[in-house]
């Protein structure tokens, strides 16, 4: 039995799934966006909410010309949070864009943050009011290319039902779990958070469809919702 207080996966074990899922569902080439703000700006707007709806409120932003930080600083919170309604949360959210965009706009631009070492990054991110783990992270590694592991319910869900976890441990035992399995390969990290993703939308759901999986048989609770 997986113990919430420990997350400590063979390397072997990580690799060979993240085999099977690229096997079944090939490169995702995820995050699509146009930009690293684009990725940053989706990433605060996913928050509990499916893809679908991000894309029709980021593009919303697009067709307005209000996706950039100045933009989002320059108009009213009304107006933000209407051109966002379709993210749901559009009020709270657009208070944490703002709050992201302040942050931003204070320190340079996105891209006077890349060189920077990741802890501090992540340490600065999550000082923003309404950046959590999984946001900070989805900017890091996706907007600024940084090797940090994304957790989220998808990989929670597939850890449980693979036996590798409860499912109910804290963040950042997770995330430094893997990071610790797996080589710091930026690639590699954006592939396989991705591929748990995709697996969870086609198959891995709740309630699970194992019989139109193909890791079925190497899922030690498969069927288990």
């Amino acid at each position: 039995m997986a113990k919430t207080e420990n997350f400590s996966p063979s390397p072997c074990v990580l690799i060979a799934l993240y085999e099977r899922l690229h096997a079944a569902y090939g490169p995702q080439h995820w995050w699509p966006a146009d930009s690293s703000l684009e990725v940053v700006v989706g990433a605060v707007l996913a928050q509990n909410v499916a893809w679908t709806h991000v894309e029709r409120a980021i593009a919303r932003l697009k067709t307005s010309g209000m996706l950039s930080c100045e933009a989002i600083l320059a108009v009213s919170h009304e107006e933000l949070a209407e051109r966002i309604r379709p993210a749901g949360y559009f009020n709270v959210k657009a208070h944490r864009l703002r709050n992201l965009c302040m942050f931003l706009a204070g320190e340079g631009g996105l891209e006077a943050l890349v060189g920077r070492p990741t802890a501090v990054l992540r340490r600065a991110l999550l000082a923003v009011n309404g950046i959590g783990p999984e946001t900070a992270d989805d900017i890091l590694l996706y907007a600024l290319d940084h090797p940090v592991f994304v957790i989220d319910a998808y990989t929670r869900r597939l850890l449980a039902r693979y036996g590798l976890a409860s499912g109910t441990e804290d963040y950042e035992i997770l995330r430094a779990g893997f990071e610790r399995a797996l080589p710091a390969d930026v690639a590699l990290f954006k592939e396989y958070h991705a591929l748990i993703v995709e697996h969870a939308k086609q198959v891995c759901r709740r309630p699970p469809r194992c019989d139109d999986c193909r890791l079925v048989t190497t899922c030690g609770r498969g069927g288990v919702a």
